[in-house]
């Protein structure tokens, strides 16, 4: 590990000007966020091309392999804080220690994974009560991001330690390159031009588990290379099983509050299906640009991520409750300007991606119903944030499984159904985000998150 490299960041994350230091992390994780959306409207545009079912397809596939892959995330979440916190207290050895560590444990995991997606997607797409139209091109999808599932996997991981030392900008630059990767291959692989076999659905898989892979082994390169402040060794990638045991201790709490959450949109899936195509086709679209708005505000989030772990290392609570603070106000400004776009140009905006009638027609309520939510995930996503960063991974997972769980999928099922219409089930998911903020606002409050994890 560079230590005069690491021990600068460190200085500027737990003593430097906020605002100053919360902009320099986020604006790389914003345009690698820009960038990740950008293929995802595109990945949806030419995907509209061939029809509503094929445009649903991804978004049908995603909660499923989420499901699993989330598992990985929350292990990583549980590294991230081990290895920010241990930089945030000076000891930069087991900093690295606990990087190989966590490294090593991701790449055993995604083969699992691999396997037990692979061996019940086709279960799982039916208990999701997928029309029979979609079914095929769900599962073909579906089965191509499984083989890849191992190089998303060593790829978040990468991802999470050079965030949790402070370098936001080397992942973005590897990002965007698979990103613009994908971007190209998409209509090739889909359309078969160029001389390319015509996959259809199956070509965007197969342009994104390509792309996930170039990302995984070039950064897989830098940090053997020990290019990038931390240095992975044979040596450090050794199973540690006391190690591991904390990564569990602390990973799974987040494990099972991502799952859970993964989860509960496959069963959100089935609800909205049983109003049609249609009807999940209008969501898939809605996933897209607000997927697009967070990408400033998850930016931010992951930023202050970073200066929240380190910050609870160095036992600098007050400073690290600032930085929270600011960047719910941020997040909450952000997303309002970006949901007024969003209903002021709803029908160019709908039509931009497939020109149908019917889809249209019901974008009308999700914007009206759901769309004003959308502010008060900002807050909600950044206290999560803030457990999660503090090692506190039982808070957040809590939080997560209450707004999910508790409110989201009754709200939207009880209300579509008393409703008899579609309005019932985006005005439950819009009511879930408001209580959800509410609840994790002044949980954030009381400061039982204020306390490090690890042993100095």
């Amino acid at each position: 590990m560079n230590g005069d490299k690491i021990h600068e960041m460190r200085r500027e994350i737990v003593e430097g000007n906020i605002e100053r230091t919360l902009v320099k992390l986020a604006y790389p994780l914003i345009i690698n966020n820009m960038v990740q959306v950008l293929y995802n409207l595109t990945d949806t545009f030419w995907l509209g091309k061939l029809g509503r079912e094929e445009l649903s397809a991804p978004g049908t596939a995603w909660p499923l392999v989420w499901f699993f892959m989330s598992i990985g995330m929350g292990f990583a979440t549980a590294g991230f804080a081990f290895v920010s916190q241990y930089i945030g207290a000076k000891d930069y050895e087991r900093a690295n220690r606990s990087a190989g560590a966590l490294y090593s444990l991701m790449m055993f995991f995604s083969l699992f994974v691999t396997f037990f997606g692979l061996l019940i997607a086709s279960f799982a797409l039916k208990f999701m009560n997928v029309t029979p139209e979609v079914y095929p091109h769900a599962l073909n999808y579906i089965r191509v991001i499984f083989i890849g599932i191992p190089f998303s996997f060593t790829l978040f991981a990468f991802n999470f330690l050079l965030r949790a030392v402070g370098d936001t900008k080397t992942p973005v630059r590897i990002n965007m390159f698979t990103v613009f990767l994908n971007i190209v291959l998409d209509p090739l692989l889909i359309f078969g031009w160029l001389g390319f076999p015509r996959l259809g659905v199956v070509g965007a898989a197969v342009a994104t588990m390509f792309s996930n892979s170039m990302g995984s082994f070039i950064g897989g390169y830098l940090l053997f290379k020990g290019r990038v402040g931390i240095h992975l060794t044979r040596e450090s990638l050794k199973p540690d099983l006391k190690f591991y045991g904390k990564i569990f201790r602390v990973g799974l709490p987040s494990s099972v509050g991502f799952s859970a959450d993964a989860l509960g949109f496959v069963i959100l899936t089935r609800i909205i299906y049983i109003y049609g195509t249609v009807a999940f086709a209008t969501y898939s679209i809605t996933n897209r640009l607000t997927n697009f708005m967070f990408a400033f505000a998850d930016g931010i989030s992951q930023a202050m991520g970073t200066m929240v772990g380190q910050n609870v290392g160095a036992e600098k609570y007050r400073r690290a409750k600032k930085i929270a603070e600011k960047t719910m106000l941020i997040n909450f400004v952000i997303l309002s300007i970006g949901t007024a776009i969003v209903v002021i140009f709803r029908p160019q905006i709908f039509s931009f991606f497939i020109k149908d009638r019917e889809i249209l027609k019901e974008s009308v309520k999700v914007v009206r119903y759901f769309a004003f939510s959308l502010p008060f995930f900002g807050i909600f996503d950044a206290v999560s944030n803030v457990f999660q960063s503090a090692g506190h991974t039982k808070k957040s997972m809590i939080l997560g499984m209450l707004r999910l769980w508790v409110l989201r999928i009754p709200l939207a099922y009880l209300l579509g159904v008393l409703m008899a219409d579609t309005l019932g089930v985006w005005l439950g998911m819009g009511l879930s985000n408001i209580i959800g903020a509410l609840i994790g606002f002044l949980w954030f409050l009381k400061g039982s998150w204020m306390r490090r994890i690890i042993e100095h």
